[in-house]
């Protein structure tokens, strides 16, 4: 099963290469809109380049949750734990 440092460091990756963001602002209590500056159509983007890089998918329901990215780390990783189907996908692609 991936850690929780490992689920840190693939977000991390994520929002470095796709949206070239600062990795010294990328902080558990990091707003993802405010202090991040994405906006609604850069969350679109995000959850598809998370979807793809982590093996996971997102229910939109429980999305519009998220605010920090403390809460993606927590949501990637109770997915990963509810669906080990999930890790297997992940440990391919890694």
């Amino acid at each position: 099963m991936l850690s929780k440092e490992d689920i840190i460091v693939r977000v991390n990756e994520t929002f470095v290469s796709e949206f070239e963001i600062d990795p010294a602002l990328l902080k558990p209590e990091a707003n993802l809109f405010t202090d991040l500056e994405l906006d609604s159509l850069d969350g679109v983007d995000m959850l598809i380049h998370l979807e793809d890089n982590m093996g996971v998918k997102f229910d939109s329901e429980v999305f519009k949750e998220v605010r920090t990215l403390g809460d993606i780390y927590t949501k990637v990783e109770q997915l990963i734990a509810q669906h080990p189907e999930m890790e297997k996908r992940n440990s391919d692609t890694v």
